[in-house]
């Protein structure tokens, strides 16, 4: 008989505080004509004269020639707000709308008590470190019952052989954790190699005395993937920032047929995920300018599974994850003797096309939006990076069920049978489906992965129609032939017009928007995704 592991697929790590309601005087902006429209576009002009609203990124929208997205961080009295942000899209003669969350009437000191020293002593005492360059970041923190000037600092953790990045904001006055939670994002020759499905692949290789490296030297990105060889340390060395990865580290082969699938995989779809983004949306990269993809398979060895702690395999074993800065580290799967509670076998990680174009989108949201990583924002990114997941297997795959098929299903080729989500049928993986019944708990960074169920769902609908279960309202989506159009929508929304803090109201409000731009008033693209927010519960 098979042993069975009994550990269930890891998708959050480490626990998290509970985020508060919205403190009085916040404004939720979705502005997209007439006088709020043009209030809006006055009190952004003016908010910026005055300081509290700081012009941080200005980008050309890749889909629609002329027009640009602006987006503004609000400070208060130099520091930064938290969360607070307003996106303005506009052309040379007028401003087309403005989206983003602004917090009114903030009466705070901003002289800490406690200096970023103390903030980094406090950091080190829980066992954590701060990656080599980085420090603490002074800034107000919305709270339900008003603000609190906070440190904050993205610190990793360093005990029992885990990894996890954990988003801390600690009291500039006091030094209590005010709040926390994970934000570790979970999900030039051609040499001809061969996947872990046994499927045939092409790979863009660098051709040197010794070999071939996986060093794609066909696209214009850095484009490596990193064979860790097992060793666990050194990963863990190189994701705390204290070693860099050299060209010894790459994956090699001697003869440019490659067979070890990990690596054909991730090296592969990384390439896939790149040419995806850049022939359907325009995007040359995560960051837009071609910054550096970096993939690192084999962490750990499969073989000395029992030899590590729950928070290793959990990690390193039953995971993949976008760390920061282009990093994607798969995980390593099961022995063929083990599998899950569920019955399902996990395999390497990188054998999904979907799992790496999911971790990849994160780095495009890391660039764009921001979206902080929990509880709703945290949900819309969680459902735009399964988004590009599926968008990229339907671009790159025959649709179908089964494996190495474009289907709904998220991470099928790799976790047999089924993956771990649908988009077409959320509530069979216990996900919600409509708002009415989201996960309203702390655990999941307060359902990030659990609620995505809500966007992918209403996602799915405008494009291939169907009947919501809990609403009983039927959508008619524009078709499978016609994805595109919806893929565009959304891609635009998420990445040029969502502010950090967004909801899923903003979601939809930003998406319809969107869709008039791209579409006009009254299309079916518009009519289509304004009907699946709808019958997903979202107003």
């Amino acid at each position: 008989m098979q042993k069975t592991l009994w550990i269930a697929i890891a998708l959050a790590l480490g626990a998290s505080s509970a985020q508060a309601a919205d403190p009085p005087g916040t404004r939720r902006v979705a502005a997209g004509s007439g006088a709020a429209l043009s209030d809006w576009d006055f009190r952004v002009g003016r908010l910026e004269a005055q300081g509290e609203l700081r012009l941080r990124q200005s980008r050309a929208d890749e889909l629609m020639p002329g027009r640009v997205h602006e987006r503004f961080a609000q400070l208060h009295r130099g520091v930064p707000v938290w969360g607070g942000e307003l996106v303005r899209q506009r052309t040379e003669a007028e401003t087309i709308s403005v989206f983003g969350t602004f917090y009114e009437g903030i009466e705070l000191d901003v002289a800490p008590k406690l200096g970023a020293r103390d903030a980094e002593a406090a950091i080190a005492a829980r066992g954590l470190v701060l990656p080599v360059g980085e420090a603490p970041v002074l800034t107000v923190l919305p709270r339900e019952s008003g603000y609190a000037l906070a440190w904050r600092a993205e610190a990793h953790t360093t005990g029992d052989g885990g990894f996890d990045i954990r988003m801390l904001f600690l009291d500039a006055i006091s030094g209590e954790t005010l709040f926390e939670y994970s934000n570790l994002q979970w999900q030039s020759a051609v040499g001809n190699g061969t996947g872990v499905l046994s499927d045939p692949k092409k790979m863009s290789v660098l051709s040197g005395s010794g070999g071939f490296l996986a060093d794609d030297q066909l696209r214009p990105p850095r484009l490596r993937t990193f064979d860790m060889r097992g060793n666990l340390g050194r990963t863990l060395q190189f994701l705390n920032g204290q070693v860099a990865l050299g060209q010894s580290d790459l994956a090699a082969d001697a003869d440019n047929v490659w067979t070890d699938g990990a690596v054909v995989d991730a090296h592969a779809y990384a390439g896939y995920t790149y040419d995806y983004l850049y022939k359907r949306f325009g995007r040359r990269g995560l960051d837009d300018q071609n910054g550096r993809i970096l993939s690192l398979v084999h962490p750990v060895n499969r073989s000395d599974i029992f030899g590590y702690s729950d928070s290793v395999i959990s990690t390193f074993y039953l995971n993949a994850f976008y760390c920061c800065d282009g990093i994607m580290v798969y995980g390593e799967g099961l022995p063929s003797n083990l599998q899950l509670t569920t019955g399902q076998r996990v395999n390497y990680w990188s054998a999904a096309l979907d799992v790496v174009a999911h971790e990849l989108a994160h780095g495009v949201t890391d660039f764009t939006s921001a979206l902080i990583y929990f509880g709703e924002p945290g949900a819309l990114n969680e459902s735009f990076s399964d988004i590009i997941a599926a968008g990229a297997e339907f671009f790159h795959q025959e649709a179908g069920s089964g494996l190495l098929r474009a289907d709904w299903l998220l991470a099928e080729d790799a976790i047999t049978p089924g993956g771990i989500r649908s988009m077409a049928n959320p509530a069979a993986y216990g996900d919600p489906d409509h708002y009415s019944v989201r996960f309203t708990g702390s655990e999941d960074n307060g359902g990030v992965h659990i609620n995505s169920g809500i966007p992918n769902h209403a996602f799915y609908l405008a494009i291939e129609g169907g009947r919501n279960r809990v609403s009983g309202l039927s959508v008619t989506g524009v078709g499978l032939a016609n994805r595109e159009q919806v893929e565009k929508v959304f891609f635009r929304a998420f990445t040029a017009m969502l502010p950090p803090s967004a909801d899923f109201a903003a979601a939809r409000a930003a998406t319809l928007q969107s869709a008039r731009d791209l579409y006009g008033a009254g299309s079916n693209v518009e009519r289509a995704i304004r009907d699946a927010w709808t019958a997903v519960g979202v107003q």
